[in-house]
């Protein structure tokens, strides 16, 4: 009994020492559920190009004016993680029966404390459960962006990102989009421009950054 009280007293110790905030997918719930309402409505079609994860995609607004020339639906959920994406996979991704998906994901996981390692676990995860399910879709991961906001940070979620990409490039069917060098001046840091004065979420001027570097990796579904 000592002993199992030592472990949970060094457990606890482990992880309020990092920060690490623990994952509620209930955040989400009504997120979600105002993406089925959505599709009750206007059921999509197959094929599309899903975009989906944290709120860099959920506040791409008029996502389709940015790919006219693609079949885009954005099924972003704002503060989302990784294991957020997994736990509602079956809500973002599964019912769209995806000819590509778009996943921006990670971000808020080096937030709220968890470590770049971690955060790679997570997108393998993720790639296995999407492949098992989707084998021969393709798969856009980008990386993660650096921000104003959250510039102290960036040096873990460049490690994620350095993980995530050498973990993709033995892979199949997914590819990485680096949109860092895009958002940097010539000094390294944030373009202060293309953000909005949060300084963590993108105005226009940031996303068309985005739409350079993804344009040329997605399928014509149209």
């Amino acid at each position: 009994m000592k002993y199992q009280y030592t472990i949970v007293c060094l457990l606890f110790y482990v992880i309020t020492s990092y920060g690490q905030k623990p994952d509620n997918p209930g955040l989400f719930r009504n997120e979600i559920e105002a993406f089925r309402n959505a599709d009750s409505v206007t059921v999509p079609e197959p094929g599309l190009i899903v975009f989906t994860g944290s709120s860099s995609i959920r506040g791409w607004h008029e996502l389709d004016t940015y790919f006219p020339e693609r079949r885009v639906i954005n099924r972003g959920f704002g503060g989302s993680r990784l294991s957020d994406a997994l736990y509602y996979f079956d809500d973002i991704v599964t019912p769209y029966q995806p000819g590509q998906v778009v996943l921006y994901s990670g971000e808020n996981d080096i937030a709220a404390g968890k470590s770049p390692r971690t955060v790679k676990r997570l997108f393998k995860a993720f790639y296995k459960r999407f492949t098992n399910e989707f084998p021969d879709t393709p798969l856009i991961y980008v990386s993660i962006k650096p921000s104003i906001a959250r510039w102290a940070m960036f040096e873990d979620m460049q490690k994620a990102n350095t993980m995530i990409r050498r973990y993709i490039r033995r892979k199949k069917h997914v590819d990485y989009v680096d949109v860092v060098p895009g958002m940097l001046d010539e000094n390294g840091k944030p373009l202060p421009e293309i953000f909005l004065g949060d300084g963590l979420h993108m105005n226009p001027s940031g996303y068309a950054i985005w739409k350079k570097e993804l344009l040329p990796l997605l399928i014509r579904n149209k």
